[in-house]
């Protein structure tokens, strides 16, 4: 397809049951570093910022209860939501099967996307593997690869270097909370159900408790 040179395309990550809470900092970090424009996390938000180098302050956040929010937002703003997963009718990612603005959801690092998160997806698209020694790649280093090639596909202005390193932006100042989550009875009954299942699933530990300073978790970024 040819792209409307004169259009603006931005990326999206969304974080949904990612059982590592460590690798949401790294995936910040990626995140910021490919030009995404918000990560959206669904369900818990006691994420370890661990790995983020800093960059959570130059990255919007936006969290939602549930996946049918999430798309109901991303829609909003006339965004594909594309898997990251090898299916039938998965793409390979290097021949750039993009069409407008895209929100990558990415599955669980143990069992892949569930059923419910490749309802919401518009299109698929899978990483090539050449070498024969691993089945899949950590979720954090698939993440960056996909949207590296959506970045080149986009024509994101690259970031200007000094000497062997890119130069990082300021700061944002006196950066307030960000309340983008509403407690509403129905969501709170959401969330509760959600980890549940999270702690069912083994996602995560059922009491919530993490080796992590509070000062590490993302939901600080989020008013309760």
């Amino acid at each position: 397809m040819e792209k409307d040179q004169s259009g603006v395309y931005e990326s999206y990550v969304v974080v949904h049951n990612i059982a590592k809470r460590h690798n949401v900092g790294t995936l910040a970090r990626s995140a910021t570093a490919f030009g995404v424009s918000e990560l959206i996390l669904v369900g818990r938000r006691d994420f370890n910022a661990f790995g983020s180098h800093g960059s959570t302050s130059h990255l919007r956040f936006r969290h939602f209860h549930s996946l049918s929010d999430a798309r109901l937002f991303l829609k909003e703003r006339d965004c594909d939501i594309c898997g990251v997963e090898i299916t039938d009718n998965a793409v390979a990612v290097n021949q750039h099967p993009f069409n407008k603005s895209t929100a990558f959801l990415l599955g669980n690092e143990g069992t892949g996307l569930s059923a419910k998160e490749c309802d919401i997806c518009d299109f698929f698209v899978y990483i090539p593997q050449y070498g024969c020694g691993t089945a899949s790649l950590n979720v954090t280093v698939a993440a960056s690869i996909v949207l590296h090639h959506f970045a080149v596909w986009a024509g994101f202005a690259e970031r200007t270097r000094d000497g062997n390193k890119f130069i990082v932006a300021e700061r944002p100042v006196n950066q307030a909370r960000r309340n983008y989550c509403a407690e509403t009875a129905d969501s709170i009954i959401e969330e509760r159900k959600l980890k549940r299942e999270n702690a069912a699933n083994g996602f995560f530990d059922a009491s919530g408790k993490d080796d992590s300073s509070p000062s590490n978790l993302l939901d600080v970024l989020f008013d309760e």
